[in-house]
């Protein structure tokens, strides 16, 4: 089981990581509602790195993205559950616009992001090349999304 932990935690953890000779992974998301797509995107993430540390945007950031009533499970609960799952050793909680500024901290070898993305659109691209991370595209095709979830949930009240 993964470990929640806060940023200076996380990287003491990272260090020792290294220092074991450990290689990084990191990813980052909303997680909420957790469905089969964002299983399949965390095991294809854990895939490419010997740790994998997944960053979760807190509540006031889920709600700049996606709108009122959301999110659905409060950012410790999110968190909860994502180190509940087997290929993820570190979460993170964030509130910053983007996962720049934790890239920066952590420089993880690999920064990975789902199928809705290209190696030259993910936002962050320009970090991870500064540091000399590489990026990499996870997961299966984008047709999950807590969205069409909810909104299925929805249509049968």
């Amino acid at each position: 089981m993964g470990e929640i932990l806060d940023r200076d935690e996380l990287l003491r953890r990272v260090a020792a990581d290294r220092t074991a000779g450990r290689t990084i992974a990191f990813t980052n998301g909303c997680f909420d509602l957790l469905h089969v797509g964002h299983l399949r995107y965390l095991e294809g993430a854990a895939a490419e790195a010997d740790r994998l540390i997944v960053a979760i945007n807190d509540d006031e950031s889920v709600r700049r993205l996606k709108g009122e009533g959301r999110p659905i499970l409060r950012a410790d609960d999110r968190a909860e559950l994502v180190a509940a799952l087997r290929w993820v050793d570190y979460v993170v909680v964030f509130s910053e616009p983007t996962v720049a500024p934790l890239l920066e901290a952590i420089r993880p070898d690999v920064h990975c992001k789902g199928t809705d993305y290209t190696v030259d659109t993910v936002p962050e691209r320009d970090v991870v090349r500064s540091y000399g991370g590489r990026i990499a595209i996870v997961g299966d095709p984008k047709d999950h999304s807590t969205r069409d979830l909810l909104a299925r949930i929805g249509r049968r009240r």
